[in-house]
């Protein structure tokens, strides 16, 4: 699984040819959520409040981006990596 993101202890990533809706996927220590793109909601999973507030803002920022990386995973091109949360 790729990643394309890392900010405070939180990874995201995605999968090349994962399963539609568009969406990627969070780490943050031992919890796993998947979160949509175009809804920003999480679909699978949980994440303690504050990595899942910090996620969604992160997300926020920069949903298109993460828009143009699932139709890159999707044509098996190189994931551009995401700027962290800052």
């Amino acid at each position: 699984m790729p990643e394309i993101s890392r900010f405070y202890g939180i990874v995201v990533a995605m999968f090349y040819n994962d399963h539609e809706p568009p969406h990627f996927h969070a780490r943050y220590g031992g919890h796993k959520a998947i979160v949509s793109i175009d809804r920003l909601q999480v679909l699978h999973g949980w994440l303690p409040d504050r990595a899942r507030s910090l996620l969604m803002e992160w997300a926020r920022l920069h949903q298109e981006e993460l828009g143009e990386d699932w139709r890159r995973a999707r044509a098996q091109q190189p994931l551009k990596p995401i700027d962290p949360l800052e």
